[in-house]
């Protein structure tokens, strides 16, 4: 028995919908595991799925160069798909990748896109996600535009404080836009 309470419980901290929405919601969902460092999705893979973390930590990355550049963390109860290829139907350049033993409940986006005009609480809801969305990837553009290292990694400990258990250093060092030898000074400075 698929056990959804993880996300049906989100859910309503988002935007409550109806007994029938959820009935509907829960018939295209699927629960699928991934290893620690397996991809989610590889790169130039067409996203045609929406993600929710019911356990562990995923990461979305992409190569500059040869460089692996990580763009976001997603924790336990977040949403996680490649936006840019969902909505134009084109291969995406990041992946998604867990990096943990990671359990995530998949929703095909087909279906869900069907299900809104007939339940439009459901797309509401969705909207709200991507709006959310959306925030947080302004927010993380101008902590890069405007923040320093040092209160980048304030922020993410703020946000994540088990963060340094759950993610690998050098990871870490990506996601904040310095090397893991800078990371390293910051964390000495602490």
């Amino acid at each position: 028995m698929l056990d959804l309470n993880s996300i049906l419980k989100h859910i309503k901290t988002i935007y409550p919908i109806l007994v029938e929405s959820e009935k509907a919601l829960t018939e295209i969902c699927k629960e699928v595991k991934f290893l620690k460092g397996k991809d989610v999705q590889a790169i130039g893979h067409t996203c045609k799925t929406i993600y929710f973390v019911k356990t562990g930590v995923v990461r979305i990355y992409y190569f500059k160069d040869t460089i692996d550049i990580t763009e976001s963390f997603e924790f336990e109860n977040a949403f996680v798909a490649r936006a840019e290829s969902l909505f134009t139907g084109k291969p995406s350049k990041k992946a998604i990748q867990a990096i943990e033993d990671t359990v995530l409940i998949a929703i095909d986006s087909n279906k869900l896109f069907k299900l809104f005009d007939s339940h439009p609480d459901l797309e509401r809801l969705f909207r709200k996600i991507i709006e959310n969305s959306y925030v947080n990837t302004v927010s993380r553009i101008e902590s890069l535009q405007f923040n320093t290292a040092e209160e980048r990694y304030a922020n993410l400990l703020k946000d994540h404080p088990n963060v340094l258990m759950r993610v690998p250093l050098k990871l870490i060092a990506s996601y904040l836009g310095i090397t893991p030898v800078s990371l390293s000074r910051i964390r000495g400075i602490k």
